[in-house]
C-alpha cells in the first residue's frame, strides 16, 4: 500500500502554498500601488515554479 503523505506530497502542497503567497502578494501589492510587495510575489511565484521545475518524482 502506498503512503499519501509522503515527501513528494508534501512538496507539492509547498509548491501551491508559495504560488498562493506569491499571488497573493502580487495582487496586493498592485492594488496598493507597493512594487516591493510586487517583487516579493514575484520571487515566491519563481521560487515555487524552480522548485517544481526542480523536484521531478
Amino acid at each position: 500500500m502506498r503512503d499519501t503523505w509522503g515527501p513528494d506530497r508534501g512538496v507539492h502542497v509547498a509548491v501551491r502554498v508559495s504560488g498562493l503567497v506569491g499571488l497573493a502578494a502580487i495582487t496586493a501589492g498592485a492594488l496598493s500601488s507597493t512594487m516591493w510587495i510586487v517583487g516579493v510575489g514575484v520571487w515566491a511565484m519563481i521560487a515555487a515554479f524552480l522548485t517544481e521545475l526542480v523536484y521531478r518524482p
